[in-house]
């Protein structure tokens, strides 16, 4: 484990050498309403009529941002369940209110899993309904919704969501209309830790080809309020592991993300030592995790994030969605 450890952090730091990102965003979750129902998720509700259910408006939106809104703030990171009646137009008028009134804030929003059911429910292929969303402000997809890309356990924790393969091909299709994607894996489930290998070589495989994956996150499965409920929460050790090995794998990667979220803030400075070097950002009203129990805050402000990259002994860079520094250790600017 030390071995392994002091592995990633060489690779990280042959990269990033002592710098540690985060960004100044708000989260901003439009609906929980989900045709996918996935097994692994406190989140989803099958319908309208479900206690909890909701169904923002695009000003109801409009109202979120407001009120996450801060000085400095540079992404809003816009994602929900596959609602099975909003047209593709709502999310179009989305974007554009938001860049309308936030013409300097970038628009990272919708999963490859929500860009697929956009397409296929407005009848259109991928590729055009990403080339109107781009048009309406949409600056890159996060990397949600690649759980495990193996199709048996896919089979077993999200059925209904689309294939690992058609996630990458999604992902594909982003790249080549020049749209930057984030990517996922959902870890401390089902899958083995062949699984997450496998997992790790489809995502290198495509990162070849295109270049187009800003960076890698490692996500911690939270079973509290899922049908995994009986699952005990993975450890700190394998987490670990997993951010090392996911460092080692993805030579191709100049960042794995920590989201300290679903980590917590000792583990994710851990994870600063074994090959991360993202912490992800300031966020505001994160619900997705916190419904599967989640002790986290669901907002941090940046001066506590430069806090905690400090005491970890590494320099705190603000950076912007796509990696371009704003700030070094909180003190001075750099030129974009």
């Amino acid at each position: 484990m030390p071995g392994l450890g002091r592995l990633a952090d060489q690779a990280n730091r042959a990269r990033n050498g002592d710098r540690v990102y985060y960004i100044n965003n708000v989260h901003l979750n439009y609906t929980n309403i989900c045709v996918n129902s996935c097994r692994f998720c406190a989140y989803n509700r099958k319908n309208a009529l479900e206690p909890g259910a909701f169904f923002l408006s695009v000003e109801q939106v409009l109202a979120k941002a407001r009120a996450g809104w801060r000085e400095g703030v540079r992404e809003f990171h816009i994602v929900g369940g596959c609602h099975p009646d909003a047209p593709l137009e709502y999310y179009e008028e989305m974007l554009s209110a938001l860049a309308g009134e936030y013409p300097g804030v970038h628009l990272q929003a919708f999963t490859a899993v929500e860009v697929e059911h956009l397409a296929a429910k407005a009848g259109l292929t991928v590729a055009e309904t990403l080339t109107r969303l781009k048009a309406c402000g949409l600056g890159s997809l996060p990397g949600g919704g690649g759980e495990i890309f193996n199709p048996a356990v896919r089979n077993k924790i999200c059925p209904k969501k689309i294939s690992g393969e058609r996630f990458l091909e999604v992902m594909r299709t982003a790249h080549s209309l020049g749209i930057p994607t984030n990517v996922t894996m959902l870890f401390g489930h089902v899958e083995s830790r062949a699984d997450r290998v496998d997992h790790l070589l489809g995502v290198r495989a495509l990162q070849d080809e295109t270049g187009g994956f800003n960076s890698f996150i490692p996500l911690l499965f939270h079973p509290e309020n899922t049908e995994f409920g009986h699952i005990s929460k993975t450890g700190g050790l394998e987490a670990l592991k997993t951010f090392a090995v996911s460092r080692l794998v993805l030579d191709n990667f100049d960042h794995i993300k920590a989201f300290w979220i679903m980590l917590g803030l000792p583990l994710t400075q851990m994870a600063l030592f074994f090959g991360a070097d993202d912490v992800n950002g300031t966020v505001h009203e994160e619900k997705i995790t916190h419904e599967a129990g989640a002790g986290t805050p669901q907002y941090l402000p940046a001066g506590k994030l430069v806090r905690l990259i400090r005491e970890a002994g590494r320099t705190p860079v603000e950076r912007d969605t796509l990696y371009r520094p704003v700030s070094v250790d909180g003190r001075r600017r750099e030129t974009r």
